[in-house]
C-alpha cells in the first residue's frame, strides 16, 4: 500500500478530498488490522502516523467530508475470530501522537485553552515510557480477578481471562480496601531476553521434530501472539509480563491525581514502570523524555516513546475526548533509529492482490539492538527516490522498532538512472501494469498467478466472504500442492478426492464429512459474499451491496462490466491522443453509467479490468456452473417511489442524510447522488444548490422535506 507524507500538497477539491479520504480510510484500517488483529504489521510505526497525519490534515481543511470510518474515530482493529467478544464497560481508546518539543508545547497550550487557564495557572503533567506491548483491561468485582480484555477497537476486546491468570505480574485479588468495582489498564509485554530464549527454544523444537521453525519477528509480536492463545497452557509456558498505566471503571477512585490512583494500583501489587514520573512542568515532562530516550537501549523492554497525562483527575473529566483519543494525554514519539549497511539485491514480492512490493537483501547490520537483513522499498517509485541499485550503501532505520525502511542512499548517482523495475510478474510472467494515478504495480495473473493463489482462495473462504468452515490455510496450501484446488469453483468439486483425502494423515471419516458439508451448504451462496470474495479490487463488502441493490444478480454485474468494457473502448482512441484531457471525462462516463451513489469510476474500472482478463473470466463462468446464488434481496415495501430513482439535496431538519437514503431504499426506491435524466424525483431541503437548478433544467420534478413525508407517509 502507498504511504502519503503528511505535507503533501492539499487535495483542491471537494471530490479529490473524498476520494483520499477514503482511499486512507480503508488503508488505515488495513494497517490496523494487520497490527492489532494478526500481530503482522506491513510498515512502520512512523509510516502509519504519516497515514493518520494526512488523513487529520484533510479532514481539518475539509471538515464536512469526515466519515463514519475515519481512522479520526475509529481505535485498532475488530477483534479476531477465535476469541470471544466482549464490550468494553468503558471504552479503550488511544493517544494521538507528537514528534517533537514544539508538539507537545501546542498540546499544553490547546489544554490551557480548553480550560480557560491563565498563563500563570500551572499544570501538573505525569510521564511514563510507552511500552510496547499489548493493551489489557482487567476488572476485579469484589476484589477477585473477573475477567481480561484486549484493546480490540476500542469498544469491544477479546476475552482473554484465562490466559491473564497466567502472568505472574497480575495479582488474582486486590487488597482489602479497594474499590468493589476496578479496572486496572496496562501493557502485556515481553522482556528483551526472553523474546530471544524464546525464539531459540521455538527454533530448537522445530528442528528436533523435522519442520520449519515460526519464529516471532519482534517482542511485541511474542506478547500478543503468545496472550492471545487459545489455550492458556501455552500462554503460560510464554514469560508475559505486565506494566499498569491506567485505569478503565472503577466503583471509587484512590486519589485525585493520576499520580495518586497510579501510586495506589502499584500498591495493590502492580508493576508499574520504574521510570514514571509524577505530575511536573512542561520542562520536566521534556527531561523525563530525554532521560528515558538515553536508557531506551539499556532497558530491559521495547519502548517506542513517552506518554504525558494531565495531573488532575477534575480536570481530564472536563476535558473529555475528541474522536478516538483523550484531550488530556499525548504519546511523544522517538526518533527512528538508524544504521549504514550495504544493498545487495533487490528482490520482488508478489501479494494477494498482485501488488509488487521491492524488497531490499541487505549486509546484515544491528539496529536499535535487532540484527536487520531485509528493508521494504514500498514501490516503484520509492526506488526511483532513492536512486538505489545493488551495491549501494544505504542508511537504514528501524522506525518504531518494527519494519526496517531505507531513508538514504549515500551511493547515488543520478547519471545512471532507475534501477528497472520488472514489467512482468516474476511468478507467473503476467505483465504487470500501473492504472491511472496508481502508486503500486500489480500482477494480472489473478487466481493463475500461484503467488496470489493462496491469499485470494483464503480470502474467498474467510468469515467475510464463503465463510466455509474447515478451509483453513494448512488446509488450503495441502490441496493447492496436491493440484486439488486452484480455483474457487475447484473447492465445490472436493467431494470426488474423498477416498483419496482419507487416506491421508491427519483426515478421518468426520473430519472429511464435515469438510465437504460445510462446502455443500454454500452452494447458494449470499450474493454480496460471493462477490466479495472474488477479490476484485475497490470491491469491499459495502460496494458488493451498493453494486448488487442496484444490479439485484451476478450476471447483471457481469453485463455492467461487459458495459462498461465498451464504452471504454470506443472512447480508447481520444483517450491515447491526449490522456489527460480524456482521462476524466472517461471516469466520468463510467460514473454515470453505474449510477450507484458512493460507487465510482474506480470501482467501474476494476470490474472491467477483471472482466477484460480472458482467465478471469473463466474462473467466474466455472464458479457460476458450480454455484447457484439468489437475486439481491433487500426487505422493501410498496409504495408511490417504488422504482423510482430519488435524489436528496439541501440540508434535510427532520431526519439525517443516511436516514432519508435508508427510508427511501426501504420504500424501494433508488437513491442517486447526482441528478441526471433518470431522476425522478429530487427532495431539497434548504441550501439546495447545483443539483436543484439542474432538476428545473430537465423539469424533474421537486419536493421539499414536507413534501416528501407526504408522499411517504401511507407507506412508512
Amino acid at each position: 500500500m502507498s504511504t502519503p507524507l503528511p505535507d503533501t500538497e492539499a487535495p483542491e477539491t471537494e471530490a479529490e478530498a473524498a476520494a483520499e479520504l477514503a482511499s486512507l480510510a480503508a488503508e488505515i484500517a488495513h494497517h490496523n488490522r494487520r497490527y492489532h488483529t494478526e500481530d503482522a504489521p506491513e510498515i512502520s510505526d512512523a509510516a502509519y502516523d504519516a497515514l493518520v497525519r494526512r488523513n487529520a490534515a484533510i479532514e481539518a481543511a475539509f471538515p464536512q467530508l469526515v466519515r463514519a470510518d475515519s481512522p479520526s474515530v475509529q481505535v485498532g482493529a475488530a477483534p479476531s475470530g477465535h476469541l470471544a467478544k466482549v464490550a468494553h464497560a468503558r471504552p479503550m481508546f488511544s493517544l494521538d501522537n507528537a514528534f517533537s518539543d514544539e508538539e507537545v508545547a501546542d498540546f499544553l497550550g490547546r489544554v490551557r485553552r480548553y480550560l480557560k487557564l491563565a498563563d500563570h495557572d500551572a499544570v501538573a503533567l505525569t510521564a511514563e515510557p510507552k511500552i510496547d506491548g499489548l493493551s489489557c483491561s482487567i476488572r476485579y468485582e469484589q476484589h477477585r480477578l473477573v475477567r481480561a480484555l484486549t484493546r480490540g477497537d476500542g469498544q469491544i476486546g477479546e476475552d482473554v481471562t484465562a490466559n491473564v491468570r497466567t502472568i505472574a505480574d497480575i495479582p488474582e485479588c486486590l487488597p482489602d480496601g479497594a474499590p468493589d468495582i476496578f479496572e486496572v489498564r496496562g501493557e502485556v509485554y515481553m522482556a528483551k531476553e526472553d523474546f530471544a530464549a524464546l525464539n531459540a527454544r521455538l527454533l530448537a523444537e522445530a528442528e528436533a521434530a523435522g519442520k520449519d521453525a515460526r519464529q516471532f519477528a519482534n517482542p511485541r509480536n511474542a506478547a500478543a501472539g503468545s496472550l492471545r492463545q487459545k489455550d492458556a497452557a501455552v500462554t503460560r509456558e510464554r514469560p508475559l509480563r505486565f506494566f499498569a498505566w491506567g485505569w478503565g471503571e472503577t466503583s471509587d477512585l484512590p486519589g485525585e491525581t493520576q499520580s495518586a490512583v497510579i501510586a495506589a494500583i502499584r500498591d495493590w501489587g502492580f508493576p508499574v514502570a520504574a521510570a514514571f514520573r509524577p505530575g511536573g512542568t512542561l520542562e520536566d515532562a521534556l527531561a523525563t523524555y530525554k532521560a528515558i530516550e538515553a536508557e531506551r537501549a539499556d532497558l530491559s523492554f521495547d519502548i517506542d516513546g513517552v506518554v504525558y497525562k494531565v495531573d488532575r483527575l477534575d480536570w481530564q473529566q472536563r476535558l473529555g475526548f475528541v474522536g478516538r483519543a483523550p484531550r488530556w494525554g499525548l504519546a511523544h514519539k522517538f526518533p527512528a533509529q538508524q544504521a549504514q549497511t550495504t544493498l545487495e539485491r533487490i528482490d520482488i514480492q508478489v501479494g494477494r492482490t498482485g501488488k509488487l512490493t521491492p524488497v531490499a537483501r541487505l549486509t546484515p547490520v544491528t539496529v536499535g539492538g535487532v540484527v536487520v537483513t531485509n528493508a521494504t522499498l514500498h514501490n516503484a517509485d520509492e526506488i526511483a527516490r532513492l536512486n538505489v541499485w545493488p551495491g549501494d550503501r544505504v542508511v537504514l532505520q528501524r522506525a518504531g522498532d518494527v519494519i526496517p525502511q531505507i531513508v538514504e542512499n549515500l551511493s547515488r548517482d543520478e547519471s545512471r538512472g532507475s534501477w528497472p523495475f520488472p514489467t512482468h510478474c516474476p511468478i507467473c510472467e503476467s505483465e504487470s501494469v500501473r492504472e491511472d494515478e496508481e502508486i503500486d504495480i500489480r500482477c494480472t495473473g489473478g487466481l493463475i498467478c500461484p503467488a496470489q493463489r493462496l491469499e485470494r482462495l483464503k480470502h474467498f473462504v474467510s468469515r467475510g466472504a464463503l465463510d466455509i468452515e474447515g478451509l483453513g490455510e494448512k488446509t488450503l496450501e495441502e490441496f493447492i500442492a496436491l493440484g486439488w484446488i486452484t480455483e474457487p469453483a475447484d473447492i465445490f468439486r472436493l467431494a470426488k478426492h474423498r477416498d483419496a483425502l482419507l487416506g491421508r494423515e491427519g483426515w478421518k471419516d468426520k473430519s472429511v464429512e464435515n469438510l465437504l458439508d460445510a462446502i455443500e451448504a454454500k452452494r447458494a451462496p449470499d450474493p454480496v459474499r460471493l462477490l466479495f470474495g472474488l477479490g476484485i479490487r475497490h470491491i469491499g463488502v459495502v460496494t458488493a451491496r451498493d453494486l448488487l441493490r442496484r444490479y439485484h444478480t451476478l450476471p447483471e454485474v457481469q453485463a455492467l462490466a461487459d458495459t462498461v468494457i465498451a464504452l471504454r473502448d470506443g472512447m480508447t482512441p481520444a483517450l491515447a491522443e491526449e490522456p489527460r484531457k480524456f482521462r476524466n471525462r472517461v471516469d466520468k462516463a463510467v460514473a454515470e453509467h453505474i449510477g450507484v451513489e458512493n460507487v465510482g469510476a474506480a470501482v467501474g474500472n476494476a470490474l472491467a479490468d477483471f472482466f477484460h482478463e480472458p482467465h478471469n473470466r473463466t474462473v467466474w463462468t466455472d464458479l457460476l456452473g458450480e454455484v447457484t446464488p439468489p437475486a439481491f434481496a433487500q426487505d422493501t415495501r410498496e409504495s408511490p417511489v417504488t422504482g423510482k430513482t430519488i435524489v436528496f439535496t439541501g440540508t434535510l431538519e427532520t431526519m439525517s442524510r443516511d436516514e432519508a437514503k435508508a427510508q427511501a431504499e426501504s420504500l424501494g426506491a433508488r437513491v442517486a447522488g447526482s441528478v441526471s435524466a433518470k431522476t425522478d424525483l429530487v427532495v431539497a431541503g434548504p441550501g439546495a444548490g447545483s443539483k436543484l437548478k439542474k432538476a428545473s433544467d430537465l423539469g424533474v420534478e421537486v419536493v421539499d422535506e414536507a413534501g416528501w413525508a407526504a408522499l411517504v407517509a401511507g407507506a412508512i
